[in-house]
């Protein structure tokens, strides 16, 4: 792998053991906090921000960190809920467990899965495996369940995953990638366990992929495909689509119609988890270098376009919020430039062997992480403003410092999902 970023004395040398500290700030006797903050309720073991720092920590090749992550998926599954639910936070001071707020958090549990089998491939720890065969066949009993109409994809409520004040539902691309991602999981858990495969469950897993391929990415022809979701709602997306046919990934589509907007998470997840094909990554790249990337930053915002006043979904975005509304734009999710999404985009690069490219977002995540905020350098902020680049939302968050470290490791030849 040549020499390591640890061991360079350079300026992405220093980011990537600032990197390392920052998780390592994160890291409790009960796992990974989202941040080491005080500040509202990040100081939790989250199942999302918990399993993506415990991923960056397998990667890493830090024993500290690898048991945290461990520890992390101790936690969450003790606290599984009743029907198989993973927590989207527990706080152990107080004790007090949430599995969502106006709504429950479909990709806690995801990500949660695909952690739980990436520590156990890595570590070969079976005594782990063993101790999490049970939540992961409850996680995947209540999956199924969540697909309503038993025809193969997850259904995701308003605020149902990561974006959790933006304005998009339904059959929501990047919670399914993280379906299958799980599924596979499973099933390869499943073959070490009983020396075979689950057959059902290899052939649901193979169905996915081709639902996925076949339902998100819309070409220029008309012709639906033969695993078309249902024909007349595609012919509806493949209207709706317009210029963007061929062009990336759809983020969602519902009994309402197809969503349109660049999802940066899900078309850089579709190649990572090796969904799509050379020719849809060529046509992704292409429209991130020419209408996302800045001259002066080179991170992926969460969505493209912005929502602005003038959009029709604005009303619809400005009521989407908890406590304070935050989507402003350019900011949080609605057009805000993050470490986390790009540090997904940056490790596809280095897997398709785009390593010269890949470094460009690792050095740009690095430098995002890098800046001051009230006074703190390397503030390792959750995102930055899509226009004048100021740091905003929470910080120091843990899955920021989780970026650069994932970034670098594939740059380096580590490797996830193998």
């Amino acid at each position: 792998m040549g020499e390591s970023k640890r061991e360079r004395g350079t300026e992405q040398g220093e980011g990537h053991q600032r990197s390392l500290e920052m998780m390592r700030r994160c890291a409790t006797e009960h796992g990974f906090v989202a941040s080491p903050t005080e500040r509202h309720n990040y100081r939790r073991i989250w199942g999302r921000d918990g399993a993506i720092q415990g991923l960056a920590a397998l990667l890493s090749g830090d024993e500290d960190l690898i048991d945290a992550c461990r520890r992390t998926l101790e936690t969450l599954a003790r606290h599984q809920g009743p029907h198989g639910e993973i927590p989207s936070n527990v706080d152990t001071v107080t004790g007090r467990v949430s599995y969502g707020g106006t709504t429950g958090r479909v990709d806690a549990g995801l990500w949660f899965a695909i952690c739980c089998v990436e520590y156990w491939r890595r570590s070969g720890d079976e005594d782990f495996l063993d101790e999490m065969v049970e939540p992961l066949e409850r996680l995947r009993w209540l999956l199924g369940a969540w697909e309503f109409n038993t025809r193969g994809l997850l259904y995701v409520p308003p605020t149902g995953d990561w974006a959790d004040e933006y304005v998009q539902s339904g059959y929501v691309l990047y919670d399914q990638l993280l379906y299958l991602q799980a599924l596979r999981g499973i099933a390869q858990v499943h073959r070490a366990l009983h020396g075979g495969e689950d057959h059902a469950l290899e052939e649901r897993v193979s169905r996915l992929c081709h639902l996925l391929r076949a339902n998100y990415w819309i070409p220029h022809e008309h012709e639906p495909p033969d695993d078309v979701y249902h024909h007349v709602l595609y012919t509806k997306g493949h209207d709706a689509a317009g210029h963007r046919r061929g062009t990336y990934w759809l983020p969602y589509f519902s009994p309402l119609g197809y969503g349109t907007r660049f999802d940066g998470m899900a078309n850089a997840l579709a190649s990572l988890l090796r969904v799509s094909n050379e020719e849809q990554d060529r046509s992704v790249d292409e429209f991130i270098a020419e209408e996302l990337i800045a001259d002066d930053v080179a991170l992926l915002p969460a969505f493209h376009p912005v929502i602005t006043p003038r959009d029709e979904f604005w009303d619809s975005l400005q009521m989407s919020f908890t406590y304070t509304f935050r989507n402003q734009p350019y900011e949080y999710h609605n057009g805000g430039r993050w470490p986390l999404v790009t540090a997904f985009y940056a490790a596809s690069l280095a897997q398709r062997g785009e390593l010269d490219r890949a470094r460009g977002y690792c050095d740009a995540i690095h430098a995002a992480n890098r800046r001051e905020r009230d006074g703190t350098p390397w503030s390792f902020s959750e995102f930055l403003h899509g226009k004048t680049l100021e740091p905003g939302g929470t910080f120091p968050m843990g899955w920021s410092a989780a970026a650069g470290v994932i970034a670098d490791a594939y740059v380096e030849g580590e490797r996830l999902f193998e």
